[in-house]
């Protein structure tokens, strides 16, 4: 049974040291959200002794959580920055996939760590990994519109005209505009810097394409606030305290 103390003391605890059971599960590393759900309602989870089935039961972070006789942690949140090579893709669910992005840090703390949002595999630059999930969401909702600078090398010279129409927008299934657009280099064209927010799949490449160009190399440089200034290509390296907290309290 769940001491009765206890439970009176959980209830006076402030409501954000309460989440829901699942997430508690998640963030312990065991398994997903949605896998937690299923331990859940299997009656594999006991808490403070007690099975629970409750799928909406909600948690102190100093509840005992139990799974298979083992006691789960909330692990601490992870922010790993890394400078993402060429050739590895970014799902970690695909089972042709001969090089994977999370490969190249699965040494750097044992908690599991998921890529924010995703590069093509033949991207280059700046990508985040973290577990804090309330942050990922943040940072991918479209609603957030979160700035991402690409570095483009084309085919060939981008005119002044077709500089124009990216930033009046381009008619990818829907219309999508880049914020600015520059030539890094006055003296080669074929190089040039995007600004933009939309977080649709291949969006740079298909605004390119859309108007006769072919992307050679795709860098990009810039992430939420995050750049990847001196980390060597297929390195990383943690977030400072700084640099996490700038992310939260960015809108």
């Amino acid at each position: 049974m769940i001491d009765r103390r206890k439970r009176k003391d959980d209830l006076k605890r402030p409501v954000q040291d309460m989440i829901r059971l699942n997430r508690f599960i998640s963030n312990s590393g065991v398994c997903s959200r949605r896998d937690a759900d299923k331990l859940i309602l299997a009656g594999e989870i006991k808490v403070d002794g007690k099975i629970i089935k409750d799928l909406g039961t909600k948690v102190s972070v100093r509840s005992a959580i139990e799974y298979k006789g083992r006691r789960l942690n909330a692990e601490k949140k992870v922010y790993i920055l890394l400078n993402k090579p060429r050739g590895y893709v970014s799902t970690l669910d695909d089972p042709h996939a001969e090089k994977k992005v999370i490969d190249l840090v699965k040494n750097a703390c044992p908690e599991r760590v998921y890529p924010v949002g995703r590069l093509d595999k033949d991207t280059t630059g700046v990508l985040l990994f973290t577990n804090d999930g309330e942050l990922t969401k943040k940072l991918t909702h479209p609603s957030h519109r979160r700035k991402k600078i690409y570095h483009v090398f084309l085919n060939k010279a981008l005119t002044k005209n077709d500089m124009i129409k990216l930033t009046q927008g381009i008619d990818i299934d829907e219309i999508v505009k880049a914020d600015s657009v520059a030539w890094p280099d006055p003296e080669d064209k074929s190089q040039v810097g995007i600004e933009i927010h939309s977080g649709q799949n291949r969006v740079v490449r298909r605004m390119f394409e859309a108007l006769g160009y072919r992307v050679k190399k795709l860098d990009r440089v810039y992430f939420a606030g995050l750049t990847k200034k001196n980390i060597p290509r297929g390195k990383w390296r943690f977030l400072t305290e700084s640099e996490v907290n700038i992310l939260k309290r960015a809108n």
